[in-house]
């Protein structure tokens, strides 16, 4: 790392922002930001627009119909022209509807804080809200224009900000996320598996099931044929699994059924594994004479590959020893915005915010202690990147 990063510095200025970065945590969970809830997301929205701008970026505001509005930020110093751009991926939406504040309200208990959305992932842009004013108030030189992407949206798919997301990273040279890491070592997820779902829907031939069941053709029994043949196709060696979540059929014991459907959770760690099992898919055939098959969806977050973080882990661990931690890495079976951005060719690290536990329950929670530590190293990879 250049002698001109000033990563004790970044430290020290850091862990005495502690309280501040608490009480803007605190701001930002109660402030309540589900996803299908437009008003009170834009809401939080606002807040948090507000404190980028006291940190003298430039903060725009893209403005959405049904969702909350997502966030620009930008931030570059220098007159003369960046050598390039980092861009730095967070989502400010949650999975908790209005009203879970009353059930899970924002405590502070034993080292954690506690709330909806803490460690999923508000923690998160305030780490990288404190790493930018780090990277201000020790005047450290940057190289590359920043830019920081809060969308709204996340959690349901990230439909609306996709394009948005795609389009930043092709200007960037690397993407840092600021999912939360994983357990409590503080892992960086350098592979996440591509996620889909798929429905396969059977058409089959209704008859009265005593009187002329020749006459049918059975559609649950043929999807019942489908989903053994597909769970073959499973290997977890490989990382790539099709999971039958939702099956439904039927409407009377005494009728055959003629119709029939199952919506499968597609995962796959490699992009060649994807695509190999949506061509499985599209060219299943049906096992009973008269049967049809209707197949549709697929992958919509292809894989995050290891070899697109693999580089950018390096240059992390090599900054998170000179701070005396022991950095890991892990694969994770979920998806990000990550997965969007490698897989138009940008080097991008995943899990670079919050410690923590409890995604999505009431134990939500981050370990207040790691947050500057966690802000440090951002600060050091915007600044060395």
């Amino acid at each position: 790392m250049p002698d001109s990063v000033p990563l004790k510095e970044f430290l020290r200025l850091l862990k005495a922002r502690l309280p501040e970065m608490l009480d803007v945590l605190r701001r930002f969970v109660t402030a309540e930001s589900p996803s299908l809830e437009k008003f009170p997301t834009d809401y939080c929205c606002g807040l948090i627009a507000a404190e980028w701008r006291k940190h003298g970026a430039q903060v725009e505001r893209l403005a959405q119909v049904h969702r909350g509005d997502h966030l620009r930020v930008t931030y570059w110093p220098g007159k003369s022209r960046p050598a390039g751009q980092l861009l730095v991926l967070g989502h400010y939406d949650t999975v908790y509807s209005t009203g879970s504040l009353q059930k899970m309200p924002f405590r502070v208990s034993a080292g954690k804080a506690y709330g909806p959305g803490t460690f999923d992932m508000k923690a998160g842009i305030v780490q990288a809200l404190f790493a930018l004013q780090a990277l201000r108030e020790t005047k450290t030189a940057l190289r590359k224009r920043l830019v920081f992407l809060l969308t709204s949206d996340e959690e349901i798919g990230s439909e609306s900000s996709r394009k948005l997301l795609e389009t930043e990273a092709r200007r960037s040279d690397a993407v840092f996320v600021l999912e939360p890491a994983f357990g409590r070592r503080g892992l960086l997820k350098t592979a996440r598996k591509g996620v889909g779902e798929a429905e396969l829907i059977v058409h089959g031939r209704a008859s009265h099931a005593g009187l002329a069941p020749q006459e049918g053709i059975n559609a649950i029994h043929e999807l019942a044929h489908q989903l053994a043949r597909l769970e073959k196709w499973n290997d977890l060696r490989r990382g790539v699994t099709i999971n039958a979540g939702l099956v439904e059929g039927g409407k009377r014991t005494n009728v055959i059924p003629e119709r029939a459907r199952a919506v499968l959770d597609l995962r796959a760690l490699r992009v060649s594994d994807m695509r190999k099992l949506e061509r499985r898919l599209r060219a299943l055939r049906p096992i009973h004479p008269g049967a049809h098959l209707q197949i549709t969806g697929g992958f919509d977050r292809p894989p995050l590959e290891h070899k697109m973080s693999a580089a950018l882990f390096a240059r992390a661990k090599s900054i998170a020893a000179q701070m005396n931690l022991a950095l890991g890495e892990c694969t994770v079976g979920g998806g990000s915005d990550g997965n969007f951005t490698a897989a138009v060719g940008v080097p991008t690290l995943d899990g670079l915010g919050a410690v923590g536990d409890g995604a999505h329950s009431a134990l939500e929670h981050v370990l207040i202690h790691t947050m500057p530590a966690r802000a440090a190293l951002l600060a050091c990879l915007l600044a060395t990147t």
